[in-house]
């Protein structure tokens, strides 16, 4: 799912973007909910790992996901009427210029 660059206008024709919202018991970082019925709606949460504290890139990972599911980010867009498989769930974990990248 490419979101940066000249991708941005693109995914704008396709979905409503939001970041940093509060839904439910948090904020998710960012949501793509599509403006099609039937298309896939995606939750998006980052974390940096925190090697002084013994954290890897997996944790972190399973810490983002692990959020998403805690804090029901998804019920705003099943509120919507976008079916529970249709949400896809990501977890991008930083530490330094290493990336990590899980899916729920």
């Amino acid at each position: 799912l490419p979101i940066g660059g000249n991708h941005i206008p693109e995914l704008q024709d396709r979905y409503v973007i939001t970041s940093n919202r509060e839904s439910c018991f948090g904020r998710y970082y960012i949501m793509l909910e599509p403006k099609e019925k039937g298309r896939d709606a995606f939750l998006i949460e980052f974390k940096v790992a925190r090697a002084d504290r013994g954290e890897t890139l997996e944790d972190a990972v399973r810490s983002a996901l692990d959020q998403i599911e805690k804090m029901q980010y998804e019920i705003a867009l099943r509120s919507r009427g976008i079916a529970p498989e249709q949400i896809r769930k990501y977890g991008f974990a930083f530490e330094g210029k290493k990336v990590l990248i899980g899916e729920e």
